[in-house]
């Protein structure tokens, strides 16, 4: 007698998943023109950390982990008042820096990294900034984002850092999709104009921000909305 086989509901629900395209979306026609928009809307998008020099920068983007711009520069306005380079954050002390910042996530850890960052620009760096990925990254608290943003924004090299609105963006747009932050950065690079790949991160972080959000996108005030092929997006009143 055959045997029957008796096929559980876990079973039947399986079904093999599909794949994912990991291609853009996109021609290079239409991300040429994409990023020509942005341009014209925004000739010099800058970042919104405030900052007086590529130390400050740097400590502003460290705190600025899990943690929103505004609330960043509330903390630090005080902070760099007090202390605008490394010799004097490490003269003002762990406990000292602690106390300033602690209106932000994760301040204690926070402290402690910038503290030691500051010795090591002075034991390492002789109190320089480095302008290198390698020497960044190798700092407390500094990761692969934090050393872009810096290149980027203080020493003008074509850096992309890839924060939650940006990868957000390369995924809904289908512009440039990665499962990871380095997947969507090394994607970015490939196919975005050379022209633009400066300010592109810039670009495309501000739209997440304010107009791409991630709840509720403002399709209505789109201006890439008739370039977009996002599968969310919404009919433009």
């Amino acid at each position: 007698m055959r045997e029957t086989k008796k096929i559980t509901g876990t079973e039947k629900a399986a079904k093999p998943k599909r794949a994912v395209s990991s291609r853009s979306r996109y021609s290079k026609e239409e991300i040429h023109k994409i990023f020509e928009v942005f341009e014209k809307f925004d000739p010099e998008p800058e970042g919104e950390l405030d900052h007086t020099n590529a130390f400050t920068l740097l400590v502003a983007v460290v705190l600025s982990a899990q943690a929103t711009d505004v609330g960043v520069n509330k903390a630090t306005k005080h902070l760099f008042q007090l202390a605008d380079d490394p010799y004097k954050m490490v003269a003002l002390g762990e406990d000292k820096i602690r106390e300033e910042i602690r209106t932000i996530g994760l301040y204690k850890n926070k402290a402690k990294n910038v503290f030691t960052l500051s010795q090591q620009l002075i034991d390492l760096h002789g109190g320089e900034v480095p302008d290198n990925r390698e020497a960044l990254e190798a700092l407390p608290g500094v990761g692969r984002k934090t050393a872009n943003v810096v290149l980027n924004i203080w020493f003008g090299q074509p850096t992309i850092a890839v924060d939650t609105h940006l990868f957000r963006l390369g995924n809904r747009l289908g512009l440039a999709p990665g499962k990871t932050p380095l997947d969507v950065e090394k994607k970015m690079e490939k196919i975005i104009p050379k022209e633009y790949v400066r300010h592109s991160h810039h670009w495309l972080i501000l739209h997440g921000r304010y107009v791409c959000k991630a709840r509720k996108p403002e399709c209505h005030r789109c201006i890439i909305y008739d370039l977009c092929k996002s599968k969310e997006k919404k009919t433009k009143a």
